[in-house]
């Protein structure tokens, strides 16, 4: 068979950087015949079939066009012969083509590479900021931002001890999903940033703000839910390679971060120390969790001792047992383990409802209000009745007490609930309780999350105690708090519903509710009934001849007022919009919320 020539041309206009095979040559299939460079990039020219090499047309060095001849190659293949092929690939400059590189240099911010590190924080008994991480978000969905930022002080360390000392800057930031077995992946996506204690003791430095903020931003586009671990000491003053600030505090960080505050869901979650600008972003979360060893203050030791203020030690600033009772923490954990959860726990209301569910037997809800109207009782037995099993998650349980804030679902409606608490002053309303319950109402207005209120309060507490509080201003706070809500309200009256307290723990009005509805227990009036006559008969109290005189009239008199405002004649003037049996609160709760418009 007379032997075909197939043409090798060249596939575009480069430089001729090396020949590779000789006129005469026999070449395999495949094997390289010359390399070729444009614009930088060098690509290697294949031979298309086996053959030998002949018309060898190019010169090294020398400058070639599109098309133009290269070589021939004689081949006794016919079959897989063309007149002219252009074969080229690009020439890898080695094996890995940097990948080995690439896998050290992020190895540095694990921690295997850091055993030192993370002996330290396991024999405190503290996770380190990547086991936080990888606890906290769905296996393996965790996309990192930043990874390789090291802190801006390549002016007073070495390129490798930066790496080593000083991995991601102190800051692990990326989106992840969360619960997202529940909600679905789309729902479930969340930004995540996990300050580290073990880098420049969690300090927040140049780079570290910047990836910060740019997470942030993410947020922000997206509309992404924001989880925090906070520990840390706040500013760092050295890093010198910041030439352009003199104080550092053109930082749009903390405006970032608090200016997410309404738009998307903030969770801040706090083990150890956490100072200063680190307070500050724990401050501003929607959401407060931090652990029993935590100490949280607005400055740490040294700004105090330097400020002339005296020397303290870290942990007499800011312990959980004042940070809690103040209304700085929301949720006090034993653990990190235990905050990640509550965090995953909290961040589950914001994401939706959920389609399985069960909840204990309502009939039971009756027995547990005392037939003698003068008894307390325990709000959150009733409230853990009503609600589906295992669904409460009390917030700011230690603060104004008289109130409980907290998320429960009802048939695996996620919905936020604000319940008097007579325990506690009888179930008054104080300035501590009215800012707690106005702050919780707003939150979940802001995530159109409906609320459940359980009214039992002879109404707001008085007295020149309460004045010292601020309580015209505080208290006012829940009737603005209730004015402004868009998501619906269902308020059910469990027994007391007197005067301002019971009106604005209805949103302002026994109307503003979608429905307002009492138990065959709830008793109405313009203040208790006890004061009420003490008040309006004080004449024909004192007209009477002795102790004993007084004190059936007086008991003659609350009855009589009991019988005029007892739930049924409320609801025959129309006050409230009915009086339900306790077992059938659930369904009347959804059926009011399943009327109500949501998308306001």
């Amino acid at each position: 068979m007379k032997p075909v020539k197939q043409s090798i041309l060249s596939p575009l206009a480069a430089a001729v950087v090396s020949i590779e095979v000789s006129e005469g040559q026999l070449v395999a299939k495949d094997q390289i015949v010359a390399v070729l460079e444009s614009m930088k990039m060098q690509s290697a020219i294949h031979a298309p079939v086996a053959g030998v090499v002949a018309n060898l047309s190019i010169v090294l060095d020398a400058t070639i066009q599109a098309g133009q001849l290269i070589c021939e190659i004689e081949s006794a293949d016919a079959q897989s012969a063309s007149t002219s092929v252009p074969v080229a690939e690009a020439v890898q400059s080695g094996s890995d083509n940097g990948l080995a590189q690439l896998n050290q240099e992020l190895a540095y911010s694990q921690d295997d590479a850091r055993p030192d590190a993370v002996a330290r924080r396991h024999a405190k008994g503290y996770r380190t900021a990547r086991e936080n991480l990888y606890d906290l978000c769905d296996q393996d969905s965790f996309v990192e931002y930043g990874q390789l930022a090291v802190a801006a002080q390549r002016d007073r360390k070495t390129a490798d001890s930066l790496k080593t000392e000083t991995p991601a800057d102190g800051v692990i930031t990326g989106l992840a999903t969360i619960n997202g077995a529940e909600f679905g992946e789309q729902v479930a996506q969340v930004a995540v940033i996990v300050n580290d204690y073990t880098v420049l003791a969690g300090s927040q430095g140049y780079f570290h703000h910047r990836k910060i903020d740019r997470i942030l931003d993410q947020a922000h586009r997206f509309g992404l839910p924001v989880v925090m671990y906070t520990e840390g000491g706040g500013g760092r003053p050295g890093d010198t390679d910041v030439k352009t600030q003199i104080a550092g505090l053109d930082v749009p960080s903390f405006a970032n971060w608090a200016g997410l505050s309404g738009q998307v869901p903030l969770i801040a979650v706090n083990n150890g120390y956490c100072f200063a600008g680190n307070a500050a972003l724990f401050g501003c979360a929607d959401i407060r969790i931090a652990t029993k060893t935590s100490w949280i203050g607005m400055a740490g030791p040294a700004m105090i001792e330097g400020g002339g203020l005296g020397s303290y030690k870290p942990t007499e600033i800011g312990p959980m047992d004042v940070q809690a009772s103040n209304g700085v923490v929301d949720l006090v954990a034993d653990n990190e383990a235990h905050a990640t959860g509550l965090a995953q726990s909290c961040l589950s209301y914001f994401q939706g409802d959920i389609q399985h569910w069960d909840c204990g037997d309502q009939q039971q809800l009756l027995e547990m209000m005392p037939t003698d109207r003068r008894y307390a009782y325990d709000i959150k037995k009733i409230i853990v009745q009503l609600a589906d099993t295992d669904s409460f998650q009390e917030l700011t349980q230690a603060h104004g007490q008289g109130i409980v804030t907290g998320f429960i679902r009802i048939e695996g409606r996620a919905m936020g609930l604000i319940a008097n608490n007579c325990k506690v002053l009888g179930g008054a309303v104080d300035a501590e309780a009215a800012d707690k319950a106005a702050r919780f109402i707003t939150l979940c207005d802001s995530f159109s999350i409906p609320v459940l209120s359980l009214c039992d309060t002879p109404g707001f507490m008085v007295g020149p105690a309460s004045e010292e509080q601020g309580a015209v201003h505080r208290m006012a706070r829940l009737f603005i708090a209730g004015a402004r809500m868009t998501t619906p309200m269902v308020t059910i009256f469990l027994r007391k519903g007197y005067g301002l307290g019971a009106m604005a723990m209805a949103g302002g009005s026994f109307h503003r509710p979608v429905y307002s509805a009492a138990w065959p227990s709830g008793e109405f009036g313009g203040m208790g009934l006890e004061g009420a006559v003490q008040l309006g008969f004080k004449k024909e109290l004192d007209a009477q001849p002795d102790q004993a005189s007084r004190e059936a009239l007086f008991d003659q008199l609350v009855a009589a007022m009991y019988e005029k405002g007892k739930a049924t004649e409320a609801a025959a003037h129309l006050e409230i919009d009915g009086v339900i049996d306790p077992a059938d609160t659930r369904a009347v709760v959804i059926k009011a919320l399943n009327c109500a418009v949501t998308d306001l």
